[in-house]
């Protein structure tokens, strides 16, 4: 069955789906997106992605394109036309379609959506943990904004690949801002759960607010500043947060074992938790 996607209004079979050639999202990378992961047919955390969707738009004085609860029936619909049980819906709003130039144009945006069917519950690399590798963060100076300007942490995914690995960690000055497209973590040898504080350098993460949350609800203790690759490798475990990955287990970086080279206890039991609240709590 073609999958049924959203461009400006209109639910299309995927092979009709069209955006002009002048669209700003194309010709400047002027556009933001949002990606919600869906199991049993409900969406996880979708206020918090409408939230940082609008947030974005402002940061970069871009027009919302509908309220937010037009925003989710749109969703719902999405889920429902591709009869998604398990998977993610991305969404994508540019700045709208205007002769090339560097000046923002006064029009109104565009907004694509499309779903994926994908094992997200139930991803491998939950239970093996992930490898990878540290590069250099060579990315624009506003990660805070969710833009689609992917090209550097696409860069980043290919080094992991040629490496053998699955992802990157991404450090700049000395210290890690986040992975190519997720939060990153480490659990000291005492236990404390250390990421980046939040600032211009890396994602306000829905998922790493959650997260958060729920460990400092199970009394464990969290330090947010940031951590070095050497700190990283010797930490007791490591892993990452994202919409897509959840909480997903890091067990070497750079050709190291962390801790003993096997998914750990903190991750695991934060995947568990994050599932079972954010199941609870899915519309």
């Amino acid at each position: 069955m073609s999958r049924i996607v959203y461009v400006n209004g209109e639910y299309l079979p995927e092979a009709e789906a069209k955006i002009s050639v002048f669209d700003r999202g194309f010709l400047m990378a002027d556009a933001v997106y949002e990606v919600t992961s869906i199991i049993n047919g409900k969406m996880l955390d979708f206020a918090g992605h409408a939230a940082r969707l609008a947030r974005s738009l402002g940061e970069i004085d871009m027009k919302q394109p509908c309220t937010i609860a037009e925003l989710e029936a749109i969703h719902r619909e999405m889920i429902a036309r591709n009869d998604l049980s398990e998977g993610l819906i991305y969404l994508q709003v540019t700045r709208g379609v205007a002769d090339r130039d560097f000046a923002f144009p006064d029009v109104e945006p565009s907004m694509v959506l499309f779903t994926q069917a994908k094992n997200v519950l139930n991803a491998p690399l939950a239970e093996t943990g992930m490898k990878v590798i540290s590069i250099p963060d060579i990315r624009w100076g506003r990660r805070d904004i969710k833009t689609v300007q992917l090209l550097a942490p696409s860069l980043g995914k290919m080094a992991a690949k040629a490496a053998g690995a699955d992802d990157a960690w991404l450090v700049e000055d000395g210290f890690v801002t986040e992975g190519t497209s997720n939060n990153a973590y480490i659990v000291t040898q005492e236990g404390t759960i250390v990421t980046r504080d939040l600032s211009h350098d890396i994602l306000s993460g829905i998922t790493r607010e959650a997260v958060l949350r729920f460990a400092a609800e199970a009394q464990i203790k969290v330090e947010e500043r940031p951590f070095t690759i050497d700190e990283a490798k010797a930490a007791k475990e490591a892993f990452v947060t994202s919409a897509t990955t959840f909480v997903g287990p890091v067990v070497a970086i750079d050709g190291i074992e962390i801790g003993d080279g096997k998914v750990g206890a903190t991750a695991r039991r934060l995947r568990e938790i994050y599932l079972a609240e954010s199941l609870k709590s899915a519309i």
